[in-house]
């Protein structure tokens, strides 16, 4: 079973509704970090430094056998992360 996280950047951003919408509609459970509240810094500069996006939102795939990751709106991983659950 691999674990999502989505990082976002608030309400306002529409990609990120629109990735979550996505997620939503293939049944793909998932926990949401918003990287621009205060006390997520440690999430933003985890997205932004280690990672090395400056697109939200950023979408993280833990399945036990590695570490899968992709920013701003992708069908097609979504699908992929869809068949897996």
């Amino acid at each position: 079973m691999a674990t999502v996280t989505i990082y976002t950047t608030g309400s306002g951003c529409s990609k990120c509704r629109f990735t979550k919408n996505m997620l939503d509609a293939k049944g793909v459970s998932y926990r949401e970090v918003d990287i621009t509240a205060p006390e997520n810094a440690a999430a933003r500069e985890y997205v932004t430094g280690d990672l090395g996006y400056t697109v939200a939102p950023v979408v993280v795939v833990e399945d036990g056998t590695g570490q899968d990751h992709w920013c701003d709106v992708r069908p097609d991983n979504i699908d992929r992360v869809a068949a897996l659950a």
